[in-house]
């Protein structure tokens, strides 16, 4: 607390460079160190950032100025690494999901609890002001009472993209934990915990064909449903519907909608921090855009870190490892459900995290949760 917390990161893949760029405008954030399995790419982090230095893995573990580790590896490390960092007494962070399944996630929980250190976990885009801008709004009673959410994700599949896709269709991949993360975090943060779930998926072909890059024109195969849709019923009593698709081409959906007893809200797109929020009040002729008023502004993937940072010793982070936990067991569960044709019961809860006044970090910015 009133010192910038210092990081190492485990990872240097294509997501620390969006990490990297906020870093440089987060005085509560100060990276020491990197590591890659492929030493190069945590050298080239290191020759573009000045003052950090690229290790080994184990020697960043082992560093006695590493107090949080950031943990960018793939998603089927997750865990590993985080019960690394957290056996070697720092705190962790992590991409989504927490782990690779719960019964792992809830290992780092249970030994990051009797460590005394902080979890926290992506998605952090629910601390922007677009995600933030919608909570505020039905915090502040414009929709009513909540009723209804429709959550939706509709790519063609990431393999005419990216270079190496195979990891996407994958036990682990798929489009629900790929990205239902963003979405369900978000519907969590603005509608409360969820108490059950039902699903079903499906896919539409056994092999995929990369699109871009050195191995284009190669097939990978689909170990994965492709196609997943699910019914959240949360605490409240609202339901949300998940629409999560790597097999669809295109939506006009809005990603998200709350729909509530006095009106409707259009909720911007949860992978990104920023966006407009419209309010269809009972009565109204038209949409309405709402102007920005809760949230960080400006903010970027990092932003979960600063505000980890500032959160006193013992208490949960906004986009703390507690909420990574339901998420993770609500998304497994749809897929649970899928399979066996049955309602789940979600057995974690975890409370909506304290809103996000409207703030802008900076060197002077004192943040308090």
């Amino acid at each position: 607390m009133g010192k910038p917390l210092k990081v190492g990161i485990i990872g240097c893949g294509a997501i620390i460079a969006q990490y990297l760029t906020n870093f440089r405008r987060l005085d509560q954030i100060e990276l020491v160190a990197v590591a890659d399995l492929d030493p190069a790419r945590a050298q080239a982090v290191a020759m573009d950032y000045d003052g950090v230095r690229a290790v080994s893995v184990e020697e960043l573990l082992a560093a006695d100025d590493v107090e949080l580790v950031l943990n960018l590896t793939i998603p089927a490390a997750h865990g590993e690494v985080a019960l690394k960092a957290i056996a070697a007494g720092k705190s962790v962070y992590g991409e989504k999901p927490l782990a690779a399944a719960t019964a792992e996630a809830r290992q780092v929980l249970d030994a990051a609890r009797e460590a005394g250190l902080a979890v926290g976990c992506a998605p952090d885009t629910v601390l922007g002001t677009g995600i933030q801008t919608a909570r505020k709004a039905i915090d502040d009673g414009l929709i009513g009472a909540p009723v209804s959410a429709t959550a939706t994700m509709v790519t063609p599949g990431h393999e005419r993209w990216h270079p190496n896709p195979d990891f996407y269709y994958q036990p682990g991949g798929g489009p629900l934990l790929d990205m239902g993360p963003y979405y369900v975090t978000a519907l969590v943060t603005l509608l409360g915990p969820v108490v059950s779930v039902m699903g079903a998926a499906s896919h539409t072909r056994n092999t995929r064909t990369i699109g871009s890059g050195p191995r284009q024109g190669q097939e990978v195969p689909v170990d994965i449903d492709s196609h997943v849709t699910g019914v959240l019923v949360h605490a409240s009593g609202a339901l949300s519907t998940l629409f999560m698709s790597f097999d669809a081409v295109k939506s006009t959906s809005p990603n998200i909608e709350i729909h509530g007893e006095l009106g409707s809200l259009v909720v911007p797109d949860p992978n990104h921090f920023d966006g407009d929020v419209q309010l269809f009040p009972l009565g109204a002729d038209a949409w309405e855009t709402l102007p920005v008023s809760a949230g960080y502004v400006d903010s970027g993937r990092g932003f979960g870190i600063a505000d980890l940072a500032s959160t006193p010793p013992g208490a949960e982070p906004r986009a703390g490892g507690t909420l990574a936990y339901h998420v993770l067991e609500i998304m497994e569960s749809v897929l649970e459900s899928a399979r066996s044709g049955a309602a789940v019961t979600i057995q974690s809860t975890a409370a909506r995290p304290d809103a996000v006044e409207l703030t802008v970090l900076s060197s002077e910015t004192v943040l308090s949760n």
